[in-house]
């Protein structure tokens, strides 16, 4: 008896169906969370980040 042959009578398959539609339930509300209109300026202030002078470090410089 084949490894194969022992999982293929497992009925396993149901776990891989499951896995799929959770996945497919995250990346769809992901998805729609990011592209809602009322997002848009957060992603903006977001995107300009790495180019804004005023940030502060996020540690001070240690005083050796």
């Amino acid at each position: 008896m084949k490894l194969s042959d022992i999982m293929g009578h497992a009925n396993l398959s149901i776990y891989a169906e499951v896995a799929m539609v959770i996945f497919l339930i995250v990346f769809l509300t992901v998805a729609v969370r990011l592209f809602l209109p009322s997002r848009q300026q957060d992603l903006r202030d977001a995107a300009r980040l790495p180019l804004d002078d005023e940030s502060t470090p996020a540690a001070a410089p240690r005083k050796d």
